[in-house]
């Protein structure tokens, strides 16, 4: 494996949603990650339908029963000699397993201990089963996505689980991880979906202090109000996506469009911004996505297709970005951020490793390794290997 961080040593505890992603990122960037599966082996799915969870990809795999007496040891075993843990359960659950971070520093007091929920270890919700849409609600940004006749319209899970649950969580971790080199001692790293979906939402809290930014949607610049920003149907029923947002950007716009100097000259006046838009929508009624495209595309005035999943892997500029790649014949997209010298690989999802030679590998001895076998706390299960992967299609 390549990537800036080979050589870092994670444990995931076993979960869904932004943990997976986050231990995913990790591993696409080097990590050695070690995911601790918390059912026995055959309960688990067959193979060939698990390695179609993309996002569990590049891991080292085991299956544990964390029901059993002694399950906890296993884990502290394997954090003797690791640099993080990532675990996603609701508060106090860690705790009840007898794995709180201060059980895991008497074991390696270096050890970053990521933890990742949606309303965060403590408040008045922290308790409480949510999901993304929750957490993304609370913060403010999910009352300004989606249409100003209906009601907010969830944008899908990407912008709570994945960018304010697993990238902030992922960039908590290597911050924490950097400080550890200078003091020597580990920490918690409490990372909240609705803090980071609030983090995330900076820009347009700056905006509304600023008189810039309303709270009606489809009113401001950046929700669809502007008719310069935003998606429109096409001939054949395919939208297209437009933001020229810049004056000379906009300019363009009109002229390759051939639309009417005069009725869209006034860019910035808001109260025409409704007009001009239904004027607009007519214009690109008239052609298909494709002509959009050709005549379009490659200028400046800001375009793209929108593509749905099928498609967006057949676009030139992610071929030749090497944007997806081809892993067990499923299509994924490849490790991000790119490197120039060590770039991220993506791996394959792998069955469970046999949990005894995995231990061994790790310097536990054969003694421990036998005693926890006998205790019945592991499961394994053998099955095909696969090649990590870097390039395009």
């Amino acid at each position: 494996m390549a990537g800036p961080l080979v050589g870092l040593r994670v444990i995931e505890m076993g979960g869904i949603g932004p943990g997976p992603f986050c231990a995913m990122m990790l591993a696409d960037m080097g990590a050695e990650v070690i995911r601790i599966e918390r059912r026995l082996a055959q309960e688990s799915t067959a193979f060939d339908d698990m390695k179609r969870n993309v996002v569990d990809r590049g891991r080292k795999s085991i299956a544990l029963d964390m029901k059993q007496q002694g399950a906890a040891e296993v884990v502290l075993a394997l954090i003797e000699n690791a640099d993080a843990l990532i675990e996603g359960f609701r508060p106090g659950v860690m705790e009840r397993l007898g794995l709180s971070p201060e059980q895991c520093w008497q074991r390696n007091p270096r050890l970053v201990y990521g933890r990742m929920t949606g309303w965060g270890q403590e408040g008045p919700l922290s308790t409480c089963a949510g999901h993304d849409l929750n957490y993304i609600a609370l913060s403010g940004a999910l009352h300004a996505m989606g249409s100003a006749d209906r009601p907010p319209m969830p944008p899908l899970h990407l912008v709570g689980d994945m960018g304010g649950g697993a990238m902030m969580l992922a960039f908590g971790l290597v911050c924490a991880l950097l400080e550890t080199r200078t003091s020597g001692k580990g920490q918690v790293v409490d990372a909240a979906i609705c803090d980071g979906a609030a983090s995330l939402s900076t820009m347009y809290y700056g905006m509304l202090a600023q008189g810039q930014w309303t709270t009606s949607r489809e009113e401001n610049l950046l929700d669809g109000g502007a008719h310069f920003y935003g998606c429109y149907a096409c001939a054949d029923g395919k939208y297209i996506s437009i933001a020229p947002i810049e004056p000379q950007f906009y300019q363009q716009l009109i002229e390759l469009c051939q639309l009417d100097p005069v009725l869209f000259k006034a860019q910035w006046a808001k109260q025409r911004w409704a007009e001009l838009r239904q004027a607009m929508a007519e214009v690109f009624a008239t052609r298909s996505r494709d002509e959009w495209v050709q005549l379009l595309e490659g200028t400046d005035v800001c375009f793209a297709p929108v593509l749905d999943f099928h498609e967006a892997p057949l676009h030139p500029h992610n071929i030749a970005r090497g944007t997806f790649v081809e892993i067990d014949g499923v299509l994924q997209p490849a490790p991000a951020p790119r490197f120039s010298r060590t770039p991220g690989v993506a791996g394959c999802v792998a069955p469970h490793d046999d949990t005894a030679g995995l231990l061994a590998n790790l310097g536990v001895s054969p003694e421990r390794i036998s005693q926890w076998a006998q205790d019945g706390l592991f499961g394994s299960r053998q099955g095909a290997s696969c090649e990590a992967q870097s390039g395009g299609r």
